[in-house]
């Protein structure tokens, strides 16, 4: 039995791998920005409990996590979907996504270092706007490159603890895409090398084996079914 802290648990894939975990009899403890929702998702699931937590909110993080006992695996999910040209740029926009994805993630590591431990992995979570960007991907982009470099910093200032990141493309079932035409996905399908768009499912085993595997370390794992190739 391991234990387990899903930042941005309530929805999405993190909530699909708190469950996953969940279910496979680990004590798993998820966040969300809003306590209450936190705390009904943590019931439906099984979770320990939920706790609100606000990555765009960095200095209020470590008083969050102060209840968070030892940690084994850490999953920082949290992420907003941003809209921003730098034709019509939005600077109170960027400033949020910038601090949620990167001040406020390395802020969740910072908080619970001293709860962490040698056998300890932790994995982010970024995505491939920062290869395959599209207008209006102008801070996406560049949080997500950004996420790369805090993977090789914190495996180096956190040593032995392994730190890894994962990039899922388009992920067909999560609510976000379900949510679109499905001449979208068609049209995605058919640039993707396997013709299947990734699942939540498929990011979960992945997360999972970059936790579980003790040789993977500073390591970005791309889950798009060769869609980058495309």
């Amino acid at each position: 039995m391991s234990s387990v802290l899903v930042v941005g648990g309530t929805s999405g894939i993190g909530r699909e791998f708190a469950r996953f975990r969940a279910e496979r009899g680990d004590e798993v403890v998820l966040t969300g920005r809003d306590a209450p929702r936190a705390d009904t998702v943590a019931k439906e699931i099984g979770a320990l409990r939920g706790i609100a937590v606000d990555l765009s909110r960095p200095h209020d993080i470590a008083a969050a996590l102060r209840g968070v006992g030892r940690l084994d695996h850490l999953v920082i999910a949290g992420v907003s979907r941003d809209d921003n040209k730098v034709t019509e740029y939005d600077i109170d926009a960027a400033l949020r996504l910038v601090t949620l994805k990167l001040v406020g993630y390395t802020e969740v590591v910072h908080a619970l270092q001293d709860r962490l431990h040698a056998g300890s992995a932790i994995v982010l979570f970024g995505g491939q706007a920062k290869e395959r960007p599209y207008p209006g991907a102008t801070t996406v982009a560049t949080v997500n490159a950004g996420v790369g470099g805090l993977v090789n910093t914190l495996a180096v200032e956190l040593a032995p603890i392994r730190v890894n990141a994962v990039h899922p493309g388009v992920v067909g079932d999560s609510p976000y895409w379900q949510a679109k035409p499905e001449k979208v996905l068609a049209a995605l399908r058919t640039e993707t090398p396997t013709g299947r768009l990734a699942t939540m499912a498929d990011v979960v085993d992945a997360v999972d084996f970059l936790l579980r595997n003790g040789s993977v370390n500073a390591v970005e794992l791309n889950v798009d079914g060769g869609w980058l190739l495309g």
